[in-house]
């Protein structure tokens, strides 16, 4: 059984849509067009973030917002062109507990799949912040 299923559509000069269940996102060169790397890393964003959240929440933590960046670089030079470093970078608004939001961060990290999948093929530094 499919655990979730997408449908890309692009044209010979790599302009298209990707549709999921949900919704639907324009990719490529074209105004707005996600890229492959936009996608990867949004999707580690939005999995860790998801699973952040679940953990905070179970904590009873508050904090009037987070943002999470995500950058990285491949390797260069190599035969295989792979995805070597990933930063995560977890901004966190007015916590209610810093020490138990950096512990709930590392544990979002931890539990999302995403994040297993990837770190299998890069090093992922998860750095948390607070204003």
């Amino acid at each position: 059984m499919a655990l979730d299923t997408v449908k890309l559509t692009m044209d010979s000069n790599y302009v298209g849509e990707l549709t999921s269940p949900t919704g639907t996102i324009k990719m490529g060169d074209q105004e707005g067009g996600m890229m492959p790397y936009h996608l990867l890393f949004g999707a580690l964003a939005s999995c860790f973030y998801s699973t952040f959240l679940v953990i905070s929440t179970k904590k009873r933590l508050t904090f009037d917002k987070a943002e999470v960046e995500v950058s990285g670089y491949k390797e260069t030079g190599k035969e295989k062109n792979l995805l070597e470093h990933v930063t995560m970078k977890l901004t966190v608004t007015n916590p209610s507990n810093q020490a138990a939001i950096i512990k709930s961060a590392e544990l979002g990290a931890k539990f999302c799949s995403i994040h297993e999948t990837i770190s299998r093929v890069a090093e992922i530094e998860l750095v948390v912040d607070f204003n």
